[in-house]
């Protein structure tokens, strides 16, 4: 019988609360070293199997080996902290444990090949649980996605838990990703300096703080769990968040931009505002699609623009243009000269924010977020952009055209620069409680 302050640190109070009353599916919580996020995990499962008697869990890492020696053993200790061995069978090989009075069970998945986890049958319920530990060693959120839709089947609620050290780069999947708006998504960071610190030890204080004085950007990365970044991110002024009707029927400098693309690469067409005065660019709604005819394209965005006001398009479609205009749209092409792209995204990047609205435009957050330069063999930053995944970024820069070419020209003049083109984030939401909910176990909880 254990009282939970002794085994969940005080920053994680008001999540415990929010899983114990169903409040959200999703559970992002990131941190660094010592913050012991991934405990507090293993608690929440073990309690979660306990209390309600059709759950089931499956924990899964990216590599199958990693599983023995990381949440398996980090569940064993949960069942052992809480007091609870009597209830649960732990065996030496089988990576597998049951709850002794019901047979629920917590399975262990190594995700080296996604497409192999499918729906899992158990004697008593369902996959309530699952548990991404090290979630930045998954490729995507289409590979999390993907086991997801395998799982989470045959229940009426669920609870998602991913668990990481944020990577460096803001650019990386797992930090863009976490930035997107769901509803049904709580995030959470946690460090160590939220842990008592008598569960950490004098020697890992020791350590922290040498760290902290000799090499202090590693010691952000490492203990605080900072994204620190590569110095590739390409956009550092991105903000993603939802904008309201409100806001936009006080919208008036409005653009709009078309990127062609039909077999491979997706037509990108998009509406955005732009607020000289602050400079700030308003992105609200989006076209997005591979293989839609021009058409259907024009049906699509002559029901948004009712006005029929001008888009600025890809000029190397003629072809594409020129259809569009026998439909009746108001379209024209852009100017393409040397250095366009290079003035265009230098433009973007001047603006003190790019504000996406990623429950309208998933998919132009997602390219202004990972859009990231790239490296050559010796691990140096190329010069130029890259010229993949930038359809949604390419269509903002034909709608800003008149813009970057004023930006351009009111630019001090200084040695002239050759180019080739013709090819403080704000930290995660973090509850910091003050007492966690000092329930007993013995069995369940209350």
């Amino acid at each position: 019988m254990t009282r939970l302050s002794n085994v969940v640190a005080p920053s994680f109070s008001e999540v415990h609360k929010d899983i114990k009353r169903d409040g959200h599916t999703h559970y992002w919580l990131s941190g660094g070293r010592g913050s012991t996020k991934s405990s507090f995990v293993a608690i929440e499962i073990i309690l979660g199997i306990m209390y309600d008697p059709n759950a089931n869990a499956v924990v899964l890492r990216k590599v199958k080996d990693t599983l023995k020696e990381s949440v398996f053993e980090q569940l064993t200790w949960a069942i052992e902290s809480l007091g609870v061995e009597d209830y649960w069978h732990i065996p030496e090989a089988k990576l597998v444990i049951t709850y002794k009075p019901t047979g629920q069970e917590i399975r262990f998945r190594g995700a080296d090949k996604p497409k192999k986890i499918k729906s899992m049958k158990f004697s008593r319920g369902y996959t309530k649980f699952i548990w991404y530990e090290e979630l930045d060693e998954f490729t995507s959120m289409e590979e999390v996605r993907m086991i997801n839709q395998s799982l989470m089947r045959g229940g009426s609620k669920f609870t998602v838990f991913y668990s990481y050290n944020p990577p460096k780069s803001a650019n990386n999947w797992v930090n863009a990703e976490m930035q997107l708006t769901r509803p049904d998504r709580l995030t959470h960071h946690s460090t160590y300096l939220t842990v008592p610190r008598e569960w950490l030890g004098p020697q890992f204080i020791v350590e922290a703080e040498h760290l902290k004085l000799v090499k202090p950007q590693a010691y952000e990365h490492e203990y605080l769990g900072s994204i620190t970044g590569t110095g590739g991110e390409v956009f550092a002024n991105v903000q993603v968040r939802q904008i309201s009707d409100e806001e936009i029927e006080e919208f008036f400098n409005v653009k709009r931009g078309l990127d062609f693309g039909y077999a491979i690469d997706p037509l990108a067409y998009g509406t955005m505002h732009y607020d000289r005065k602050h400079k700030r660019l308003y992105i609200y709604h989006e076209l997005y699609k591979v293989g839609l005819s021009n058409r259907s394209a024009y049906e699509h965005i002559i029901t948004e623009n009712k006005n029929n006001d001008p888009v600025k398009a890809d000029s190397a479609e003629p072809k594409s243009i020129n259809e569009m205009l026998q439909y009746g749209l108001k379209i024209m092409g852009v100017k393409k000269g040397p250095d366009s792209i290079e003035w265009g995204i230098r433009f973007l990047q001047s603006l003190e924010a790019i504000i996406i609205d990623d429950l309208r435009c998933p998919e132009t957050a997602r390219e202004f977020l990972t859009y990231e330069y790239e490296k050559d063999a010796n691990g140096n930053w190329k010069a130029g952009y890259p010229v993949k995944n930038n359809h949604a970024i390419d269509m903002t820069r034909y709608a800003m055209e008149d813009e970057a070419y004023q930006f351009r020209q009111e630019k001090p003049k200084g040695p002239e620069k050759t180019f080739n083109f013709n090819s403080e984030k704000p930290k995660p939401n973090a509850f910091v409680g003050s007492k966690i909910d000092d329930s007993y176990i013995a069995g369940g909880w209350s």
